[in-house]
């Protein structure tokens, strides 16, 4: 824990904007002062960034390497200074100078490295390790556009680049001196030499992959791990003069753009054949980028390289940092003259995977020959594993063709990366119970009958420093008035809390902090979208990626449904919501587009309508990232989480909501059920089919959205306002919507759960009208919501799967 005093901080920060800026912190602008505050932090952690380097290399424990394609990080400087121990003297300080330090917050830019939960889950996971004190450090990609800054324009989504990095990154150090190269294309020359093939990549595009480390700091801790992300660079930044002044201008440009190409964005538009190839190129650059560094870092350590397995643990967070596992056999294989039995030993004890969804888009495959052209020496390393292991198979199941060709790594001209990410690993584990079963005995159960040890389940969970202490002091300081800080260091001690669920006291200043983070939110509303929202009424939240299986379409029905009752009853006793919501769709999903479409054409139809708008409103927030949910999260009364049963691998949204004190609506899908299974079923609402009813329709049919549909007015009426001009003079702008639904059989049962929806809202409705039993609903929620701490999921994983352990309670 840093020790510094207001005085010395006043003198420090004032040194820093001088150094930094060349003028008096009175002539600085806002974001002046933010530069010279994040950097004077950040200075303050880089004793201790060295200190815990060293504590590592010198007591030789193993090493955690966190691969992941996506970190969303959302704001540093809050969370440091919190985890430093020193924002109150922070704050007192910078009051005392006339400078406000939650204005400060709000200038950060949100680091622009993720699109969603996996990345947010990654981020969590960072701050658990260093929490934690174990040794754990993340590997991705520094994107210079991230994902993209949505803009609602028409009501529809545009996509603009998220220029995160247009004033810098204080948080960010680069270290040019650790550059690595990758190789992209040419040919593999092999030869056969002392009566050993020899493997040498010629004829190939060198790219330059440069390091910059961002500080992850622990818990009071001294502890400071370490986020490394690679940027792509040319191998020279030199302009190739000769090359222009001869006239190839195209020549001179284009392999400078096809590198930093690599880095640029996230998630570039797989819709075609260029954007596959960035995508893989993507993924291999950071994967070789992460493994030479490793392997550069303990060789230099003098560790034996033979017995590399013993000192680090990588894993792969879903299939995109996949090819970690024929990379590390290449770099045995071609480099350290290692033989494969041994290679292959050391990286299946190394490598561990994760898996996220079992949604078929997810589960990446690359086409052959696209795979074999980009990356050969790698395409025959997995070639072989792929031959390798089919002999294993057909070893054990004798001639059975089919089930060999279904669990190949190589099939039907696709390489599965998924396959390849379970047979290379010595664990796979789902994120939450549900998942893992649905893993184990559908989507991998050929592999899980094969591996039946390698499969484990580790439910997700969430940093409650930064979903709770962080984004909602207030209510962090009434857990510490009633229970004791301890639940900080012992996220579970928040149980304690349920000893005052029933205390009116209590329950009065629940009720109080959520109506002041309430009025918050509906400030922010009025200032982003023009809107004026009821602070009494309840805060109805769905806020994720736009996804049809994440059903944001059951949600819109129901407010259109009940707009129309409204319109036909205003007297209709009912709650006052407000329905908000929030998400991205992929560039290029259109229907998910449609639906962010609707949800704002739903907005302004019924925010106009004075027959209504009293006890309804409607409101998409645009571009949802990490500092947005930290403002509607702590506000919400009631937490959407109404995927189809089977669909949702866990979901981490659910458990912010919980631990913020909203009551959870849900089908039985994801965490929603371990959730269910710790509040008990008088404290969630639960509703929609089953997850046998949804495997029994998909394996044996006998569903039909449309039979429904014509057989029911009332619903029918709903399903045909998107088509018969209600919503829109153009009747086929939301035709995709109604075709998903009707033409195409409503994939997700929305027809089929529209109705159990319905009645869960009015089992919504009628608790929420009794204070007290709400209040202790939320009460309960809170109570429960530790186990769902990230702390409980790393340790899980710390020691079911890394074999790390927590090396110092702290590091003074």
């Amino acid at each position: 824990m840093l020790h510094i005093n207001k005085e010395t901080f006043k003198k420090d920060y004032r040194e820093k904007f001088i150094a930094i800026h060349g003028k008096d912190i009175e002539e600085g602008t806002d974001y002046n002062k933010y530069e010279a505050l994040g950097s004077l932090v950040r200075d303050y952690v880089a004793k201790m960034w060295i200190d815990t380097n060293k504590k590592y290399n010198q007591n030789g424990k193993k090493q955690v390497y966190y691969f992941s394609m996506e970190f969303l990080l959302g704001r540093l400087l809050g969370n440091t200074l919190l985890n430093l121990g020193i924002r109150n003297i922070c704050k007192e300080a910078l009051d005392g100078m006339g400078i406000n330090l939650n204005k400060l917050e709000e200038l950060e830019e949100d680091q622009g490295l993720g699109n969603g939960g996996l990345g947010r889950l990654a981020a969590c996971f960072l701050d658990s390790m260093a929490s934690l004190s174990i040794p754990g450090h993340g590997c991705g990609i520094r994107y210079k556009y991230g994902f993209f800054n949505q803009k609602i324009i028409n009501d529809s989504q545009v996509e603009v680049p998220d220029n995160w990095l247009k004033n810098g990154n204080v948080w960010e150090i680069k270290k040019s001196d650790k550059a690595r190269v990758v190789k992209f294309g040419g040919e593999v020359k092999v030869d056969y030499i002392y009566g050993y093939l020899r493997f040498n990549h010629i004829n190939y595009e060198e790219v330059l992959a440069v390091p910059y480390d961002i500080p992850i700091v622990g818990y009071k801790n001294n502890v400071v791990n370490t986020l490394r992300l690679w940027s792509a660079e040319p191998l020279s930044n030199e302009f190739d003069f000769s090359l222009f002044n001869r006239g190839d201008f195209r020549k001179a440009m284009e392999y400078k753009d096809s590198v930093e190409a690599i880095s640029k964005i996230l998630y570039p538009d797989d819709s075609f054949y260029e954007g596959k190839l960035l995508r893989l190129k993507q993924q291999y650059f950071f994967v070789s980028a992460g493994i030479q560094s490793i392997i550069y870092h303990f060789k230099s350590s003098q560790v034996n390289i033979n017995e590399l397995d013993e000192k680090i643990a990588i894993h792969i967070n879903d299939t995109h940092p996949t090819l970690a596992i024929p990379e590390l056999m290449r770099i045995f294989i071609d480099e350290e003259d290692i033989g494969w039995d041994n290679a292959w030993r050391m990286t299946n004890n190394i490598i561990s995977y994760t898996n996220h969804t079992i949604m078929a888009e997810a589960l990446e495959r690359w086409p052959v020959d696209m795979f074999k052209t980009l990356l050969p020496r790698i395409f025959m390393i997995v070639e072989e594993i792929d031959k390798r292991f089919c002999e294993e198979l057909q070893n054990k199941y004798y001639n059975q063709w089919d089930k060999i060709k279904r669990m190949s790594i190589i099939n039907d001209g696709y390489i599965n990366m998924a396959h390849l990410a379970i047979v290379g690993s010595h664990s796979v584990n789902g994120v939450a119970k549900l998942h893992t079963e649905i893993l184990k005995k559908q989507n991998m159960a050929d592999f899980y009958y094969y591996y039946p040890n390698r499969f484990n389940n580790k439910t997700n969970g969430i940093s409650h420093r930064r979903w709770l202490i962080s984004s909602n002091p207030k209510l962090a300081l009434l857990l510490k008035s009633t229970i004791g800080d301890s639940f900080i260091a012992h996220p579970t001690d928040m149980i304690n809390f349920e000893k005052f669920a029933e205390d009116k006291n209590v329950q009065a200043q629940l009720e109080k902090i959520k109506f002041e983070n309430k009025r918050k939110l509906a400030d922010l509303i009025y200032r982003t979208n023009g809107i004026e929202v009821d602070i009494n009424s309840m805060f109805d939240v769905q806020i994720k990626r736009i996804h049809a299986y994440k059903r944001q379409t059951l949600n819109c029905l129901r407010i259109m449904d009940l707009y129309d009752e409204l319109v036909e009853n205003p007297s209709l006793d009912i709650i006052p919501r407000t329905f908000i919501f929030a998400g991205k769709s992929a560039p290029g999903y259109y229907m998910a587009k449609d639906m962010i479409t609707l949800i704002n054409v739903l907005a302004d139809k019924i925010n106009r309508d004075d027959r209504v708008n009293k006890k309804i409103k409607v409101v998409f927030m645009e571009n949802y990232r990490v500092s947005l949910a930290e403002a509607i999260i702590p506000a919400a009364d009631l937490s959407e989480q109404i995927s189809t049963t089977t669909k949702e691998a866990s979901g981490t949204s659910n458990m912010k909501f919980m631990m913020n004190g909203a009551v959870t609506i849900a089908t039985l899908d994801g965490a929603n059920v371990e959730i269910r299974d710790e509040v008990g079923n008088d404290n969630i609402v639960i509703f929609g089919i089953t997850e046998n009813e949804v495997l029994n329709y998909y394996k044996n049919g006998g569903y039909n959205s449309q039979q429904i549909i014509s057989g029911d007015t009332r619903l029918k009426r709903v399903i045909d306002s998107l088509i018969d001009g209600t919503y829109s003079k153009d009747k086929n702008r939301f035709k995709s919507i109604y075709d998903n639904l009707v033409t195409y059989n409503d994939e997700f049962f929305v027809i089929k759960d529209f109705y159990s929806y319905l009645e869960a809202q009015k089992k919504v409705d009628e608790l929420y009208k009794d204070k007290s039993k709400w209040q202790k609903m939320c009460a309960i929620n809170i109570a429960h919501s530790g186990i769902f701490s990230s702390d409980r999921t790393i340790k899980e994983y710390a020691t079911g799967i890394w074999g790390s352990k927590c090396l110092y309670k702290n590091l003074e």
